[in-house]
């Protein structure tokens, strides 16, 4: 079987205030737009082999997106479903707010108008699911944001609830998940 490669968007003025940004639409910094392109850059000196591109539909995974296929000459195109999960009366709101830090360890909340982890993991869990099938012809990039990090995390490896709460990536960090 293939494998894949995720990365995070570039850094956002609320990742710089440490805001959730959950589904609200957050552009990117220069330094984000600098973090892009040398993650395009990491890729090519790197020698990691992407066929394709698929990003959120939200600006800052977006615009990293198209900045990393500019460097290394691949096609990208949205993939709505990697669009970042929806934290409903919490977004904007502290990242390491204490009220935030309970609430996401409680799987079937839906955050006051938000989206459940449980909701989340199932169209992740679905779209890895179809990227396995196409693993041995294509290799993706997935350039998207921290909580789906978490899920794509947890679709490859067992995690507690307390270690899924926590885990997260840097800004345009980027992993490669392999698929048995």
């Amino acid at each position: 079987m293939g494998h894949i490669y995720f990365a995070r968007h570039g850094q956002t003025i609320w990742n710089v205030e440490n805001k959730i940004c959950g589904a609200t639409d957050i552009a990117l910094t220069e330094l984000g737009w600098q973090q892009a392109k040398e993650l395009g850059e990491k890729i090519l000196t790197e020698h990691i082999e992407i066929d394709e591109i698929l990003y959120s539909p939200l600006c800052r995974a977006a615009d990293t997106a198209k900045e990393v296929a500019r460097v290394i000459g691949v096609p990208a195109r949205v993939e709505l479903r990697l669009v970042e999960q929806n934290f409903g009366k919490y977004e904007s709101t502290p990242r390491d707010g204490e009220e935030f830090q309970l609430a996401k360890r409680e799987f079937l909340n839906h955050y006051e108008g938000g989206e459940s982890m449980f909701q989340l993991a199932q169209r992740i869990y679905n779209l890895l699911d179809d990227l396995k099938k196409e693993s041995d012809k294509k290799t993706y990039l997935l350039v998207a944001h921290n909580g789906i990090s978490r899920v794509v995390q947890s679709y490859f490896f067992d995690m507690t609830n307390e270690e899924y709460a926590d885990f997260g990536i840097k800004n345009c960090e980027i992993q490669r998940f392999d698929f048995d």
